[in-house]
């Protein structure tokens, strides 16, 4: 029995997203510590030892894993993206803003408002915040 089904009868279906990764180009290390970690403001956490030589980084904060990782044919996701839920998407978008990063409005989602960023290597991410 896997974490997280400790004392549940097994069913075969999906529990949750334990995390997230993206792909970014050899040395990207030091531009996605100041995305990832300055702008959007999550906090960095070692990668276990047996996959630290592979470079890359980890990211994590409330419930938000994002694993980056080193693809030597590199190429930015324009399309497929991660979502994120932000608390106060006007407050964020000020801060990317003043980090030098470029906002994408987009239509309203019922129940959220968005807008998209690109990280330093052109990945695609959606900011959206639930509107009550």
């Amino acid at each position: 029995m896997t974490e997280g089904t400790k004392g549940a009868t097994p069913t075969g279906r999906l529990l949750a997203i334990d995390h997230v990764q993206l792909a970014m180009p050899n040395d990207g290390e030091d531009a996605a510590r100041g995305f990832y970690g300055v702008l959007l403001g999550l906090t960095e956490v070692m990668k276990p030892a047996n996959l630290a030589a592979r470079g890359g980084c980890w990211f994590e904060q409330a419930g938000v894993r994002l694993h980056l990782g080193i693809d030597r044919d590199f190429a930015p996701a324009h399309k497929a993206h991660p979502a994120f839920l932000v608390d106060d998407l006007d407050r964020m978008i000020l801060r990317l803003e003043a980090g030098g990063v470029a906002i994408v409005e987009d239509e309203p989602l019922a129940g959220y408002r968005r807008c998209y960023v690109n990280d330093p290597f052109g990945n695609r991410i959606e900011l959206m915040q639930r509107m009550e």
